[in-house]
């Protein structure tokens, strides 16, 4: 989980706080050089003033600089997945015109690869995160944060619906993938693709939040843990399935923390699966009451994901977030 809450600090007497300022700096100087000097020989260039840098087109975010290990690795032939068949190394793809801080340059690639932040992806990773130079356009001003305008409600219950029979990809928020992949690590020569890898490859298909995400065109959070406060809650703690199912509209959040299902109309439900089988996975629609009757039956219905304490991740919320009036 992660939380993102401004924390305000109590300052002391400038006379006093000043020397011990100076000494934090100054016992501070070996430890940067220290870094500086790691830095520069592992190739990663870090700096405050590398910059800004905007993507140009669809641009996967990775927790990691070895993208060429992840497509391709040392045969050219293979994706690097786990063992229900998921790029875990990938966080979100950036939509274009998204802006990123870049906090360093990894040259140790046959490309630079950028560390960098985005507010479009708020959640911190501890190795960071990268995106492949090739897909951004590097700045030295401060760009814009991407243009957000929501879709009318009627467009957001179609494009949810429409997405229907996509494959579940971890970290996917483009249903059609990024057929630009093989062409910015290409496969093997002579080397030909399963329809299952290229998919990998491409990485197409859309996780939970995902799902949500492309419908919305990149207007809500990425990730549940944002979810679960996002909009205005519903009141259900201590309802059944039935009288839970009373209470939903069309577009309601039905999360927790780790997944959500999105309500359609004619009480229905939509949602993209991990289901390692590969049986009963990727985006499915069912019914509503059938949905929340299989949920009442392992987590407890909360009116806040707070109120479940150190079990919240046994409870689940619904979220209203649409606005009561379409947005023009």
């Amino acid at each position: 989980m992660w939380t993102h809450e401004s924390a305000l600090t109590a300052e002391s007497a400038r006379k006093t706080a000043q020397p011990r300022h100076c000494l934090r700096i100054i016992s501070s100087i070996p430890v940067i050089i220290a870094i500086s000097i790691l830095l520069a020989r592992s190739g990663l260039a870090a700096s405050a003033t590398l910059g800004f840098a905007v993507a140009t087109s669809y641009a996967p975010v990775f927790n990691t600089a070895d993208m060429r290990g992840i497509f391709g690795g040392k045969d050219g032939t293979t994706v690097d997945v786990d063992r229900c068949g998921q790029v875990r190394s990938l966080e979100f793809i950036a939509l274009p015109g998204t802006p990123f801080r870049i906090e360093a340059v990894d040259s140790n690639q046959e490309y630079p690869v950028y560390r960098v932040t985005t507010e479009d992806y708020p959640y911190r990773q501890p190795n960071g995160l990268y995106v492949d130079s090739r897909l951004v356009k590097r700045t030295g001003t401060q760009p814009q944060r991407r243009a957000r305008k929501l879709p009318p409600r009627e467009t957001v219950l179609s494009n949810l619906a429409s997405a229907q029979g996509s494959a579940y990809v971890w970290g996917g928020n483009r249903g059609a993938g990024i057929p630009e992949m093989l062409g910015l690590y290409p496969v093997r020569p002579g080397f030909e693709l399963s329809r299952t890898a290229r998919n990998r490859w491409t990485l197409k298909g859309l996780d939970c939040s995902g799902l949500l995400y492309e419908a919305t065109d990149g207007f809500t959070p990425r990730n549940t843990s944002s979810l679960v406060r996002y909009g205005t809650p519903v009141s259900i703690a201590g309802m059944d399935a039935e009288e839970i199912a009373a209470n939903i509209e069309p577009l309601d959040l039905i999360v927790w923390n780790g997944h959500v299902m999105i309500a359609l109309a004619g009480d229905r439900v939509i949602e993209s699966r991990l289901d390692c089988t590969g049986k009963k996975g990727g985006v499915i629609i069912r019914g509503l009451r059938e949905a929340l009757r299989g949920l009442c039956a392992r987590k407890t219905p909360l009116n806040d994901y707070a109120d479940g304490g150190k079990d919240g991740p046994h409870g689940f919320v619904v979220r209203r977030w649409y606005p009561e009036h379409d947005m023009p």
